[in-house]
């Protein structure tokens, strides 16, 4: 990312992408409202000012309680200690949310789409990605249905 594309004085400065700010601003707003880039801007501070504080604060909580990360809890703990307390509710819906979202992605090592393959599935998935891995190094397109053949570089799981 270029540093014309992040509001903020210096490179090392911590702030946000100026595009996607810029975008949630608008979307926030009617369609027939305009905002002037210098509004943007500030706006933009704003939200790394509130970040930041929203930041030392939950730290705090956490070395309150002896902990060495922050976790949701402790943000949502800096929020009732700055005042923030009626947007607690609110904070930990979209928290939960996001985590309902997040649910497909990538998570220690292991991907999950949400639909469980039984093992025979799997293996028919395997067994597919090989026959294509084979067909583009060997240069020759796969046909759609067409069963793999099993070499001896690829025992079957069933063996």
């Amino acid at each position: 990312m270029e540093p014309m594309d992040i509001v903020g004085k210096a490179k090392e400065d911590a702030s946000l992408p100026k595009a996607t700010m810029t975008k949630i601003i608008k979307e926030m707003l009617p369609p027939d409202v305009r905002v002037a880039r210098d509004t943007q801007d500030l706006l933009i501070e704003c939200c790394v000012e509130f970040i930041n504080l929203i930041s030392s604060e939950s730290n705090e909580v956490c070395s309150r309680e002896d902990k060495r990360t922050i976790a949701p809890e402790h943000v949502l703990k800096a929020l009732e200690v700055l005042g923030f307390g009626d947007y607690i509710e609110e904070v930990y819906a979209a928290y939960e949310q996001h985590k309902l979202e997040t649910v497909d992605t990538v998570r220690g090592g292991k991907c999950t789409n949400g639909a469980e393959m039984t093992e025979e599935e799997a293996l028919a998935e395997q067994q597919r990605m090989f026959a294509e891995a084979r067909a583009r190094m060997n240069g020759v397109g796969v046909a759609a249905n067409a069963p793999p053949k099993q070499t001896e570089a690829e025992p079957s799981l069933n063996s």
